[in-house]
């Protein structure tokens, strides 16, 4: 059964050339060619401010650029995000982008009577995709992984997004061409199965 897949390319350079786009790439052609719908949000790419306070994070004017991405997400069976982690986490400008995103009444819909509001992004699913500069098991075992913990339980969970599955590419300047390849052939077997 094919599925609707929104691939947020998380990488602050919009210039495109890092391992996380060509991952991306990747993971876009398998889907594809397993008969699955692929649509791109480019988050370099987008045109938004930070939020600074509660009452813009409630009730502020939502740009053009982030209610597109809303109804992308609304679209998606199926979420992959891929970024590089840059001191110890996600980048600013994706972080940035998530808050804009996950706001109240798309993520969440609004307490009530003392009760967690309604999880609005229930029925989707979710993989993490993270290119980093130390081993990887370094950063999921002696770090705890701390940042993506936070953003599968945090901002996806939160939201009702499951399950949610990660894949980690670490020492990544210092792999080799054939290496490099192996992931790539695994990430688009990954989106064959648009997993």
């Amino acid at each position: 059964m094919s599925k609707r897949i929104a691939i947020i390319q998380g990488h602050p350079d919009a210039r495109g050339n890092h391992l996380g786009h060509a991952l991306a790439q990747a993971y876009a052609q398998g889907a594809e060619q397993a008969g699955n719908e692929i649509r791109f949000i480019d988050v370099a790419a987008l045109q938004f401010s930070l939020l600074h306070t509660k009452e813009e994070w409630e009730t502020g004017a939502l740009p053009e650029a982030i209610r597109e991405a809303q109804r992308t997400i609304s679209w998606a069976d199926h979420l992959v995000l891929f970024y590089p982690l840059w001191l110890g986490s996600m980048p600013a400008l994706l972080k940035g982008f998530l808050e804009q995103v996950f706001r109240p009444q798309f993520a969440i819909a609004k307490p009530e009577g003392g009760k967690m509001g309604k999880k609005l992004l229930k029925g989707k699913s979710a993989r993490i995709v993270v290119t980093m500069g130390m081993p990887a098991f370094v950063y999921r075992w002696y770090f705890g992984a701390h940042s993506l913990k936070s953003l599968e339980r945090n901002i996806l969970g939160f939201s009702g997004v499951g399950p949610i599955k990660a894949s980690l590419f670490g020492l990544i300047e210092a792999s080799s061409s054939a290496t490099r390849e192996r992931w790539l052939a695994k990430m688009r077997a990954l989106g064959s199965k648009a997993r």
